[in-house]
């Protein structure tokens, strides 16, 4: 399974998305059971897409995340192309539409 990098201040994680062309990030709050049970399985999915780079943020730990990407509930799952964003996903996540919609997004611009 593909790691997700710990980000931990708004600064990393607007600095990790500028600094690939495409990554995808996992915000979540500890206290979330979704964000435990999703977690694994969206790691397990990313692992079919190796140019991804993955981050992950605790939404309690950067609270200006909130604001930043206008978040209201988590987890969200967010897919960023050179900067911008593509796919947002929250709360209730079915992956085989999530593995769709990014691969799609995917084979446009790794392949």
């Amino acid at each position: 399974m593909r790691e997700f990098k710990q980000l931990t201040s708004i600064a990393m994680v607007k600095n990790f998305v500028q600094s690939h062309s495409l990554t995808f990030l996992f915000i979540s709050r500890p206290d979330c059971s979704v964000c435990h049970g999703l977690f694994p399985q969206v790691q397990a999915l990313m692992s079919h897409y190796p140019e991804i780079k993955l981050g992950h943020i605790s939404a309690d730990q950067v609270t200006e995340i909130a604001g930043e990407f206008s978040i209201f509930t988590v987890p969200v799952l967010l897919l960023f192309v050179e900067g911008k964003e593509y796919l947002r996903e929250a709360r209730i996540v079915h992956l085989q539409l999530l593995d769709e919609k990014v691969d799609k997004i995917y084979k446009h611009v790794a392949g």
